[in-house]
């Protein structure tokens, strides 16, 4: 009961309210029954009509708790009738203020007369809500029947919808475990909200719930006929039967969507067999070369650069007679072959190699230095497959192996991403796989292949490369490059054969083979078949643990951390962070595996904002108190991690640990810092690494590697970036993550490798380069110039009305590039997109609602 002080308080008005109420529930209490219908419906009255405020509790609500025990012994004493079930109703809104945990709002609702939950407001459809959850598990942990309670789930749900709260809707509904049930009640007033609450919640779920909500949102999607949208969930899926009904279905509806569509595949590298030439040259990505190099007079970056105007040497603050050139002149040339290689990337021109005199600059090489700088031609005329096809016939006939080797390797690099008809990379390199004149001419041909057939999954390819895995007679460097560039190729695949081949062979390899630093390479080639597949690893995994020898175990880690990279996974995160607790013993145990945990935590954590946060505050710590071999691993994570997405923080932390006494940590971070900024012309990175050029003049391989990142960091001129998220960062490229994750993993042996004859390895990098573009086409796929917003990405799930989805936006006209964080939208409504996401290639067509304003 009130206390007399509160009595005093009420007003006038609540104090008729009360004794009104009262006045009712007394009347319940009596024999005669008339009476009783016309009290309970006074009581539903007072309760549906009263009015609060949002933080205080409805007066009709607050008054009759102390009765709450009194009307509930009414109920208990009166014969089942429709009175009855009435009382029951009211009962049910009453409990909402009684006691938590009861349930007892939703004990009533289900005996009473089964009116619509919603006219007695949101808040108590809430309640309901919340209850069904937890009845729902405790009948299931009980194995009792639950239709009743998904009956009424079934009402609120149409609710939720109809009033802006679609998120209640979908938990509810996936608390019910019947999120497929969602579909049936959309329409096309909530879909987009539905589904893109539905989407933002996939990191955020375990299996198989994550894949329930990816496909009930394809659905609606399908229903709503927004196909662009649905094959990027298909996508995100690694259905491609569910790819390929979409397709089909988006070119019965319209021709021009499937274009589009096939723009999206060609992003991601996915190839449909298909009769009409004009798509399938979209998905061969024969128009990227055409675009980019209209892209590059556009940005008026046409112009070839030089290594030195990339250095700006006058800048660096050195003592004269200290020039940094002098200190090792192979070295530097080496450096200036990639930085050029880099810089230059496929805008077919450079002023050291492509030109008439270019083969002087081969020359300026040591052995394998020739290599790389012949293996260069190949990254300037990245895409152009006819142009840089007859650029490197010349070399194909060179009296040195390294040039020649060089030659294929560049014939490889030439054709990654792009498909020709004529397949010229595989004619070509085919015939060395057998034949080759030298060991080094045989490995740049297998590495070659993997990287022009990267994320193809061809069985002509796997057909050729397998035999070498499986052949014990050859060297570990051969079949374990054989493996890696079947990993690329069937990246994602989860292909038997393959699999089995590097599993047998790695039972059978002596240990002194398997301890070489190339058995890695073959555990990374079986762990990118496994590619964000998750669960589909289990088997191999446990094969792993049957073979005896330490590289069994770096090889299980490298295949849980690509199964699940880009989940998110929390689970397999902390499974990794275990595995860096131990402190080995260098010489008495094999520690490589805790390197590949600290890559793995990136790898897994990337895909999602709050986690990439989180790994980031947990490198700090395996940074203060790790083992040396998890130090050296974790500025590479880092650089995994913030791929061309130069945040600040990220740049202090790496500049911190690019002075660290132990040279392979500061070659470590000197790299990652050119990861985070490439290809983002970053003015304050550019300073950092001039700065670090002077501060290591002397240290040939620290300003080796300094170089390399000033290489990375103006990437194709600033056009090209190597983040492998792309469409508003929804997709994940698989080709892109395998090359980043080869190049790292060589940086895991940075002496042997990288610093010593296997600089090559960073031409990994060139499958997960791809230009940071927004191109507008018109229905002819020619460039259409059209005004675009480009601001910062905001986030609006779940946000009331129609938010702005970018923030602190400038207007420009297309052809546009775009940083890792923004997102672009049409300036005006003169054009619709086709595409949801404004990224890469778009088309447009013709508004025929839009009317021009009329200019005075």
């Amino acid at each position: 009961m009130l206390s007399p002080v509160e009595l005093d308080v009420l007003s006038e008005e609540d104090l008729q309210l009360k004794n009104e109420l009262e006045l009712l529930v007394e009347r319940l209490k009596e024999s005669n029954d008339n009476l009783h219908r016309p009290a309970l419906e006074s009581l539903r009255t007072l309760i549906r009509t009263s009015t609060s405020s949002m933080t205080s509790v409805p007066k009709p609500l607050k008054f009759l708790r102390p009765h709450y025990a009194t009307v509930t012994e009414i109920y208990e004493g009166w014969p089942e009738s429709d009175n009855k079930l009435f009382l029951a109703d009211i009962l049910s809104v009453l409990a909402m203020t009684y006691e938590e945990g009861k349930r007892d709002s939703l004990k009533f609702r289900l005996k009473g007369l089964r009116e619509d939950p919603g006219s007695w407001g949101h808040e108590y459809v809430r309640h309901l809500s919340t209850e069904i959850g937890q009845e729902y598990e405790y009948r299931q942990e009980n194995e009792l029947p639950s239709e009743d309670l998904m009956a009424l789930a079934l009402e609120i749900v149409p609710f939720f919808l109809k009033h802006n709260a679609e998120a209640d809707a979908v938990d509810l509904l996936l608390e019910l475990e019947a999120i497929e049930k969602l579909p049936d009640f959309v329409d096309k007033d909530t879909y987009a909200r539905v589904c893109l609450y539905m989407v933002s919640c996939v990191n955020l779920l375990v299996p198989p719930d994550d894949v329930a909500f990816l496909r009930t949102a394809h659905t609606i999607y399908r229903k709503e006929n927004k196909f662009t949208e649905a094959v990027s969930l298909a996508i995100r899926l690694g259905d491609y039967d569910l790819i390929r009904e979409d397709f089909d279905a988006a070119g019965e509806l319209d021709e021009l969507l499937q274009k589009q569509i096939a723009f999206i595949l060609a992003r991601q590298q996915i190839s449909l067999p298909i009769e009409d030439d004009k798509i399938q040259d979209i998905l061969n990505n024969t128009h990227l070369t055409k675009h980019f190099i209209a892209l590059a007079k556009e940005l008026d970056v046409l112009e070839p650069k030089t290594p030195e105007d990339i250095y700006k040497s006058h800048l660096e603050n050195i003592r004269p007679g200290f020039s940094s050139g002098s200190v090792d002149s192979a070295r530097q040339n080496l450096a200036s072959t990639f930085v050029n290689a880099f810089v230059n990337a496929g805008f077919g021109n450079d002023k050291l190699i492509s030109i008439d005199d270019g083969n002087a600059w081969i020359y300026k090489n040591k052995d394998n230095g020739m290599l790389s700088a012949a293996a260069s031609i190949g990254l300037i005329m990245l895409w152009d497959v006819d142009a840089g096809l007859a650029q490197l016939d010349k070399y194909l006939y060179s009296t040195e192996d390294y040039i020649k080797a060089g030659a294929l390797l560049a014939i490889g690099l030439v054709n990654t991403g792009v498909r020709n008809e004529n397949d010229p990379a595989f004619a070509l390199l085919s015939e060395h796989i057998e034949g080759a004149a030298s060991s080094n001419m045989r490995i740049c041909t297998i590495v070659g292949l993997g990287m022009a057939y990267a994320g193809s999954k061809r069985a002509d390819v796997r057909d050729l490369l397998l035999p070498l895995v499986s052949d014990t007679t050859l060297t570990m460097e051969v079949a374990s490059l054989a493996a890696l560039s079947l990993g690329l190729v069937f990246a994602g695949d989860c292909n038997g054969d393959i699999t089995s081949t590097i599993l047998q062979t790695m039972m059978e390899r002596d240990d002194s083979q398997l301890k070489e630093t190339w058995g890695r390479f073959m555990g990374l080639g079986l762990a990118l078949l496994y590619l964000g597949k998750q669960d589909a690893a289990e088997v191999t995994l446990e094969t792993l643990k049957a073979i005896e020898h330490p590289l069994s175990k770096q090889v299980a880690v490298l295949v849980e951390i690509c199964s699940y990279a880009g989940t998110g996974n929390v689970l397999k995160v902390q499974n990794m962070l275990h595995l860096c607790n131990d402190h080995l013993d260098k010489d008495k145990e094999d520690d490589l595996f805790q390197a590949f945990a600290v890559l793995g935590v990136a790898l897994i954590a990337m895909g999602e904002d709050i986690g990439a946060e989180m790994a980031l505050r947990s490198f700090n710590h395996l940074m203060h108190y790790g083992e040396p071999v998890i130090r050296r691993a974790v500025p590479l994570a880092i650089g995994l991690l913030c791929a061309s997405n130069p945040l600040l923080n990220v740049l202090e932390t790496l500049s911190k640990y690019s002075h660290e006494n132990d040279t392979d940590v500061a070659i470590n971070a000197i790299f990652a810092m050119g990861l985070v900024g490439a290809g983002t012309n970053n003015a304050r990175l550019a300073q950092m690494l001039r700065q670090l050029a002077s501060y290591y003049h002397k240290e040939p391989n620290c300003l080796f590697m300094v170089r390399i990142s000033q290489g990375l960091l103006h990437m194709g001129k600033g056009t090209i970036s190597i983040n492998p998220y792309h469409s508003d960062r929804q997709l994940m490229s698989p080709v892109g993550i395998a090359g980043l994750l080869t190049t790292l993993i060589a940086f895991t042996d940075v002496k042997m490798l990288i610093l010593g004859r296997y600089h090559w390895f960073l031409y990994y990098l060139v499958t997960s380069m791809y230009p940071r573009f927004l191109i507008t086409l018109d229905e002819n796929l020619n460039s259409l110039p059209v005004t675009v917003r480009v601001g910062q990405a905001v986030d609006i799930v779940g946000q009331a009305g129609r938010p702005k989805t970018i923030t602190g936006f400038q207007t420009h006209s297309t052809p546009v590039l775009l940083a890792h964080s923004e997102r672009a939208e049409l300036a005006t409504e003169e054009y619709i997109s086709l595409s949801h996401v404004l990224e890469g290639f778009v088309l447009l067509r013709k508004n025929p609602d839009f009317m021009e304003e009329v200019k005075d």
